[in-house]
C-alpha cells in the first residue's frame, strides 16, 4: 500500500510505502525452551570482561582516570562527584525491606538465566548478603516484602514483547503451572532460593502478587507498603538493571525513599553490556541511598547472619 503525503509549497509529493508488519509472535509461543548449555553458548562467551571501549589518547586516558576511584574498580563511585552525596537517614519505625525476584532461576548455579548472571552474582556476593538483609531486617522488626516474577501458560501467548521478554520464555525463566497451583513448582526455577526460605515463609513475609515485566505497577506491593505505613524501602535483588531498577523508579515516582543495596543486586553480563554497570550509574543518579550490605546492616542495628 502506497500513502501519499500532502503537498507543501509546491514541493514534490513523497511516497511512503508501509510494509506488513513482521510477525514476531512465533518468536514467544512457539520456540522450544532452551537448556542451560544452549544458553551459554548462544551468549557466545565465558567470562565477560569489563564493557566500554578503548581509551588511545593519552589525555582523554588521563581526563577519565580523574574520575575513578584509586582502587581501579570499574564499579567504585567516581573519586570527585558532580552530584551531591544521597543522605536518606533510614528510620525503621517506617522502614521495608524489599528483596526483588528472589528466586533459583535467577541466583542459583541450577537457574535457567545463570549463564547471564552467575559471574555478577558471584562477583557481589549476593546471596549470602541477602541472608544477612533478610536476617538483619527480621532481628530489626522491620516489613519484609518479596516481589516475584513467575510466568503462566498465558503469559507466553503475549503478541507484544521485547529482547529480555523473548530470552525469558524462550529458557523458561520463572515458568509456572498456574497461579493456584504448586504442580511443579517446589524445587524449580520459580521457587524461591533454599537460603531465603526460613525468613519468607515464616508467614509474616508479605509475599506480594508476581510482578510480569520489571517494575511493581502491575503487582500490590506499593499497597502493602502504604497499608503498613512504610514510606522508606530498602531495595535489593534481581535483576539491577531491570526489575530492581523499574522498582526504584516506580517507588519514587510514588513518594517513598528509597536506598538500593549495591552488593546485594546483580545483572547479566552478555555482549550487549553489563547491565550491573548500567544500573549502579543510573543508582548514583536517583535513589536516596546507597549502600553496601554492611552499612545497612548496620543502620539496621547492627544485626545480621
Amino acid at each position: 500500500m502506497v500513502i501519499r503525503a500532502a503537498h507543501q509549497n509546491g514541493a514534490p509529493t513523497p511516497k511512503f510505502r508501509q510494509t506488513k508488519r513482521q510477525n514476531t509472535n512465533h518468536l514467544w509461543s512457539r520456540q522450544p525452551q532452551l537448556s542451560i548449555s544452549e544458553i551459554r553458548a548462544a551468549l557466545g562467551f565465558q567470562s565477560a570482561a569489563p564493557v566500554g571501549r578503548a581509551t588511545s589518547n593519552k589525555k582523554e586516558k588521563m581526563m577519565s582516570q580523574d574520575h575513578i576511584s584509586p582502587s581501579h574498580d570499574h564499579y567504585a563511585d567516581p573519586r570527585t562527584p558532580l552530584l551531591p552525596k544521597a543522605d536518606m537517614q533510614l528510620d525503621i519505625t517506617r522502614a521495608a525491606l524489599v528483596v526483588i525476584d528472589p528466586q533459583i532461576d535467577a541466583l542459583s548455579p541450577k537457574g535457567a538465566a545463570w549463564p547471564a548472571v552467575g559471574e555478577s552474582v558471584t562477583e557481589h556476593n549476593v546471596v549470602p548478603n541477602l541472608v544477612r538483609l533478610f536476617a538483619a531486617a527480621k532481628q530489626a522488626g522491620i516489613m519484609v516484602a518479596v516481589s516475584p516474577h513467575h510466568y503462566y501458560g498465558w503469559d507466553h501467548r503475549w503478541k507484544v514483547h521485547g529482547p529480555l521478554e523473548v530470552f525469558q520464555a524462550k529458557a523458561g525463566i520463572f515458568d509456572r503451572t498456574g497461579p493456584y497451583t504448586i504442580e511443579g513448582f517446589r524445587g524449580s526455577g520459580a521457587d524461591f532460593m533454599p537460603e531465603f526460605k526460613p525468613y519468607i515463609e515464616d508467614g509474616k513475609t508479605i509475599i506480594c502478587s508476581p510482578h510480569k515485566l520489571y517494575g511493581p505497577q502491575a503487582n500490590d506491593l506499593t499497597l502493602q507498603l502504604r497499608k503498613q505505613r512504610v514510606d522508606q524501602v530498602i531495595l535489593a535483588g534481581m535483576l539491577a538493571n531491570m526489575c530492581v531498577e523499574s522498582h526504584l523508579r516506580d517507588l519514587l515516582e510514588n513518594g517513598f525513599e528509597v536506598a538500593v543495596v549495591r552488593d546485594a543486586v546483580a545483572a547479566p553480563k552478555i555482549p550487549e553490556g553489563d547491565g550491573y554497570q548500567a544500573a549502579i550509574i543510573n543508582f548514583r543518579y536517583m535513589a536516596n541511598g546507597l549502600w553496601t550490605t554492611e552499612q545497612t546492616v548496620q543502620f539496621l542495628g547492627g544485626s545480621g547472619a
